[in-house]
């Protein structure tokens, strides 16, 4: 029993290696999810404090990280369907 292999050259995209690289979805959407989570990371450290104040005069502090944590997760979430989910066959 023998195998073949492919020729290098014809198993390569028409297009050049780096560009090939580039306009790949996968890579850019990984972009996407690492600067959502970087972005909170770095309101996390460095934001403030989202301050809620009531009539009775009592206040509430949350970290405004929060906010944009569930603002990430949403936009992960969305972004990872549409491109890491399943294609249509």
């Amino acid at each position: 029993m023998s195998t073949t292999l492919q020729d290098q050259s014809a198993a390569r995209s028409p297009r050049g290696d780096w560009t090939s690289r580039i306009l790949v979805r996968e890579m850019w959407a990984t972009l996407a999810i690492v600067a959502m989570w970087v972005a909170v990371l770095l309101v996390g450290v460095y934001g403030g404090n989202a301050t809620f104040h009531s009539v009775d005069s009592s206040f509430s502090t949350i970290p405004s990280g929060i906010f944009v944590a569930l603002f990430a997760a949403i936009g992960t979430g969305s972004v990872a369907k549409r491109v890491f989910g399943r294609k249509p066959e």
